[in-house]
This record gives structure tokens, sequence and C-alpha cells, in this order.
């Protein structure tokens, strides 16, 4: 798979690595000469141009690259990049950093992007995931799908606590996709029951997380 990062700072080096280990190639693109340091990614492609300019995403050949990352500190520079890259040059999968929590509204398909991915959002559901009991977590949003993938630890009184996850009546529009035990990660068995304090991650609409949250704790969520 060909990827193209927009943003060759400390994220966008972070992502380039992860992705060339995992054997796909990857081009850089930064407008500053500062940030334009092959030696710290040498496996990657670089090139020094403002990915907001139709002329350097031509440059870059973005219509041979598989997915768009834009990963730059600039909001305005994500969206303007991601947009370009859908309208202009089809790129399948496109994915922007939102920096600032405010913004995050715009990072959708009308912008030109598929993946939105905030880290002030992650952050704040990473502590949510660490201390909440009978609460769901937004971990992820899936624009395309309209669907959520969220986390609950559940709690001691849920009515399904010793019962075959089988037997948990869930929405239709929602999928239990693992349970996390122990420090073990389980795949979900209909005859295998749940117990208190799993970590339950479940793919589900957005407009059915109420629904799941009181099914799986009622108890917690009765007077709300």
């Amino acid at each position: 798979m060909r990827v193209a990062i927009a943003g060759a700072g400390a994220v966008g080096r972070s992502i380039a690595r992860e992705l060339i280990d995992n054997g796909h190639q990857v081009l850089l693109i930064d407008k500053n000469p500062a940030s334009i340091k092959p030696e710290r990614v040498p496996d990657a492609e670089w090139l020094l141009a403002d990915s907001c300019e139709l002329s350097s995403l031509e440059e870059a050949s973005l219509d041979r690259c598989d997915v768009v990352i834009a990963a730059t500190g600039d909001d305005k520079a994500n969206l303007v990049t991601s947009l370009l890259a859908k309208t202009e040059f089809a790129v399948p999968r496109t994915v922007g950093r939102v920096n600032h929590p405010d913004n995050e509204w715009l990072f959708t398909e009308a912008w030109g992007v598929d993946v939105n991915v905030s880290t002030p959002r992650i952050m704040s559901a990473l502590v949510e995931e660490a201390v909440s009991v009978g609460d769901l977590v937004r971990l992820f949003t899936f624009r395309q799908g309209n669907a959520n993938l969220v986390e609950m630890t559940l709690p001691a009184d849920s009515p399904y606590v010793g019962k075959p996850a089988g037997l948990i009546p869930f929405p239709e529009n929602c999928s239990l996709v693992t349970i996390l035990r122990d420090g073990q990660v389980y795949v979900p068995d209909a005859e295998q029951p749940v117990e208190a304090g799993d970590e339950l991650l479940l793919v589900v609409a957005t407009d059915l997380e109420d629904e799941l949250e009181e099914l799986l704790a009622p108890e917690e969520h009765k007077d709300r």
C-alpha cells in the first residue's frame, strides 16, 4: 500500500515508521525545510512541498496513493489536503488529524475526510476508559458507517453477569467485538459467560448508544 503523509513532524514521522514496519510504502510531505529530515525515517520518500497546493500534490503523484494522511499541526491545512486528495486525485481513503477539538465537526466527508483522528478526544476517552464502570466510552468513530467503537467495563450489578454472551439481546445494529479480561483478549463466544469487570469492546450505531448502555448497566442509568 502506498501512503502519503502531509506533515513530517514528530506525529507524521511516527506514523511513517509504523507503516514502513508493516511493509507499506510511505511518502512524507512538508513545506518546512527544517522538517525534512530523511535520516529520521530513511526508508521513506521525502518531498519538500506545500500539501495545500495542487501542483505539489501532482508532483507527489497522489493519484497513485491508496491512503493520504493529513497530519500537520494546522487544522486548515489538514482539511484542504484531505479535500484535494479526495476530489482532485480520487484517493480511496483519507485520514485527517484534528488538533483543536472545536474544529472536529468540520472533519467529515464534506471536506473529503473519511476518518478523523482527534488527539484530545482520544486522550479523554483513554482517561474515561481507565476509570469508568458501567458507562459507554466512545473510542473511535467510523464516519462511513455512522457507527462507533465503544467500550464498557461491565459493572457487578449488570443483569448479564454470569450469563453467556449469546443470551445478551444486543440491538440489531450492534456487535460485540471482543472481551478483555485479566490481561487477555477473548474472541466472543455465544457460550462464554461474561463477568463483572470485563471490558467489552463493541461496534454500535450512534443512535443506539443510550439503549446499549441501559441494556448492560440499567442500575447505573435508571435515573437518567
